[in-house]
């Protein structure tokens, strides 16, 4: 009788944890793969996916606007939320069924049902079924965190409820100040909603360069989103259908709908960890792992959100495939999680790579900045109110571009790009022998020739 059942058990059926399985299965390894909700994870089923369609659907006023300085003209128009939120769920199905046969094509077994613990070598599975495990990787992701508890939080809703409201809220208030919050108030915003968001914080994108923190919040409130700083909801009351939150600054606020997006906890809770040893990171409360992964239990492993590192699906993918090269495919890879680039699909756009320009003075002592504000070809005729933001990172010493940071539409699918540069240490006078491609946006990246601020940082004495 075999050992093993498996020689790899994969808790948590997310992009991490599929990529994981399925590069594993390919190298020949014996793969089971448990996900107790939907194959597909936070990204493709209630996060990145449907939200990026939920952005497309909200931008279309947008450019229903926009037409008549072109020209067109457009008879009056009305929105479905219901029609929408059927056709998103249509796909998130389609893809749901694609990422389940593309395990099972590669050799590895789905079993659709929680798994925990029992020490650690065996799992639990909650149909009953016991499963002794060689390797075992946890793939668990994280969700939503409403922060300490307050009266009247049984009234809030988390981003996971936004995609399936049955009806679009006239009037929302989103507390928190990050990605998700400044999503969501844009995709509301944008289908009519009136819409408050509250942050504790002096401004939102906390951790993101300060000109472009400064830029996304002018712009959003130019669309009538109303943002208030420096204060929290500290109660909230229910009056038949609507809701009166109580903020800290002694202010109340009005609306049909309390969402909370004030950040995300790992998914660490009750899958048995103690029982197989497995040990939490105390500074972020994720599993603790490695450079290549690996947990306080050597054949455990675990990659993506639950560790708490860089909490991005493109991050938990890389994570996955390195993890199953260096296991099963008999070569050590070791993923490197600096510059990475990053986006927020608010409205405008948001893409980012590499330093702030915060970070960079304190890590290096001359500094250049190279910034521009311009009003895109597309405003000028549909005289909408709006301006892009471009802004490159240079170590002055090196003359590295060691951040870049753009706000505006396209602003993702350009730092996609611009972290290749990054990544490969291109220096601005690469940027400034590129031709520029005209009439883009992009050409500002290539003919910033000139730094709009220097700064040199004294040694202490």
């Amino acid at each position: 009788m075999a050992e093993f059942d498996t020689d790899l058990f994969v808790i948590g059926g997310g992009s991490g944890g599929v990529r994981a399985a399925r590069i594993a299965a390919l190298h020949g390894a014996r793969v089971m793969i448990a996900e107790e909700y939907r194959m597909g994870g936070t990204c493709v089923i209630r996060g990145c996916v449907p939200k990026k369609l939920l952005v497309y659907a909200s931008h279309i006023h947008h450019e229903i606007e926009d037409a008549a300085g072109f020209g067109w003209t457009i008879p009056q128009v009305s929105f479905d939320w219901p029609t929408l939120i059927a056709n998103k769920d249509k796909e998130i199905a389609r893809l749901e069924a694609a990422y389940t046969a593309n395990v099972e094509k590669a050799g590895a077994r789905v079993v659709k049902t929680r798994a925990e613990f029992e020490d650690a070598h065996t799992l639990k599975l909650a149909s009953g079924e016991r499963v002794r495990s060689k390797y075992v990787l946890i793939a668990t992701g994280g969700a939503p965190n409403h922060g300490t508890p307050i009266p009247g939080i049984e009234h809030v809703i988390s981003s996971n409820e936004a995609f399936h409201l049955p009806s679009l809220p006239r009037r929302i208030l989103i507390q928190g100040g990050g990605y998700i919050a400044l999503e969501f108030a844009c995709i509301f915003a944008g289908f009519g909603s009136d819409v408050t968001v509250v942050y504790r914080g002096d401004n939102v994108l906390r951790g993101f360069d300060d000109d472009v923190r400064a830029h996304v919040r002018s712009e959003m409130e130019k669309e009538g989103i109303t943002i208030l700083t420096g204060c929290t909801v500290k109660s909230i009351d229910k009056h038949g259908k609507d809701f009166t939150s109580h903020l800290s600054n002694g202010s109340s606020i009005g609306s049909d709908r309390v969402m909370f997006a004030i950040g995300r906890h790992p998914n660490v809770a009750n899958l048995g960890l103690e029982k197989a040893g497995v040990g939490i990171n105390p500074s972020n409360g994720g599993i603790a792992v490695d450079g290549f992964s690996r947990s306080s239990v050597p054949h455990i492993y675990a990659i993506g959100d639950v560790t708490h590192r860089l909490n991005l699906t493109p991050v938990a993918i890389r994570e996955g495939h390195a993890f199953a090269d260096t296991v099963f495919g008999k070569r050590q890879v070791q993923v490197d999680h600096a510059n990475v680039p990053t986006a927020v699909f608010c409205q405008p756009e948001v893409g980012t790579v590499g330093l702030t320009e915060t970070q960079a003075r304190a890590q290096f002592t001359h500094v250049d900045i190279y910034k521009t504000t311009f009003r895109p070809m597309k405003a000028t005729i549909s005289g909408r109110d709006t301006r892009m933001l471009m802004k490159l990172i240079v170590d002055a010493t090196s003359d590295r571009v060691v951040g870049c940071h753009i706000v505006g539409d396209g602003a993702a699918e350009m730092v996609q790009l611009i972290g290749i540069a990054v990544k490969m240490k291109a220096t601005k006078a690469d940027f400034d022998a590129t031709m520029a491609l005209h009439p883009t946006a992009a050409e500002e990246l290539v003919t910033m020739h000139n730094p709009t601020a220097r700064h040199v940082r004294q040694a202490a004495e």
